[in-house]
C-alpha cells in the first residue's frame, strides 16, 4: 500500500519518471529565482520546516527544487556537448555527461519532490554543508516535516550517488518516519517493501 503512494516514487539512474506522473507546483518563498518550486504538498511542508528552523535561529534556504524534464534535457545536452568538444565519441560523451547530470526523466528533481537546501553559513552545494547548523537541524527535524536525506554517506553503492548533505527528498511525514526508523536508503526501503 505504501508503494502506491505517489510521494514514494523512485526516480534514479535505472528508474525513469513515468510519462503520466503529473502534479501541481508552488513557489517556495522566492518569486524571482528559477527552480524554486516543489510539488504543492512538498512546498507547503518545506515552508513549515523553514519556519520551524527560523524559530530556532536556523536559516534554511531552497537552492533548487523542481526541474522540468525539458530543463534537465538542456543541462544533459550541454554537458554531452562539452565532452564531445573534448574529442570523446558520442557514446562516451553521453556516459561521461550522465556521471554529472542525470539524463532527462532520471533526475529526482524532475518529480518535484527533491530539494537542494543550503544556508547563509554555506551557500555551495558541497559536502561542507554537513558542518552547518542548518544541516544539524535538518538531520534532527526534517523527518517531522516529511523530508529525508536522500543520498546518505554509507549508501553510495545502492543509490549510485555520492553523499549529498544538501539534497533532501519529500516523501510525507509517515513515510519519512518509517524510512528513518529502518535506517535504510530509499532504494533499499522500497526493495524491502516490494519483497514483503
Amino acid at each position: 500500500a505504501m508503494l502506491a503512494d505517489p510521494l514514494m516514487i523512485l526516480v534514479n539512474h535505472t528508474n525513469k519518471m513515468p510519462e503520466n506522473y503529473t502534479f501541481e507546483t508552488a513557489e517556495c518563498g522566492s518569486k524571482t529565482a528559477v527552480n524554486k518550486t516543489l510539488q504543492t504538498v512538498a512546498c507547503n511542508a518545506f515552508l513549515e520546516l523553514q519556519k520551524a528552523a527560523a524559530a530556532e535561529n536556523v536559516t534554511v534556504w531552497m537552492q533548487s527544487g523542481y526541474r522540468s524534464v525539458d530543463y534537465q534535457k538542456n543541462l544533459y545536452d550541454q554537458k554531452t556537448q562539452y565532452f564531445r568538444n573534448k574529442g570523446l565519441s558520442e557514446a562516451e560523451a553521453k556516459k561521461q555527461a550522465a556521471n554529472i547530470v542525470n539524463p532527462p526523466g532520471y533526475s529526482e528533481h524532475n518529480c518535484g519532490l527533491a530539494a537542494d537546501l543550503n544556508s547563509p553559513e554555506h551557500t555551495d552545494l558541497t559536502e561542507g554543508f554537513e558542518n552547518t547548523e542548518a544541516f544539524r537541524w535538518l538531520s534532527a527535524h526534517a523527518v517531522e516535516y516529511g523530508f529525508i536525506l536522500r543520498y546518505p554517506k554509507n549508501a553510495e553503492a545502492v543509490t549510485e550517488i555520492t553523499y549529498e548533505p544538501w539534497h533532501w527528498r519529500y516523501v510525507g511525514v509517515e513515510n519519512a518516519l518509517a524510512i528513518r526508523a529502518s535506517g535504510l536508503s530509499l532504494e533499499e526501503f522500497i526493495a524491502l517493501q516490494r519483497a514483503d
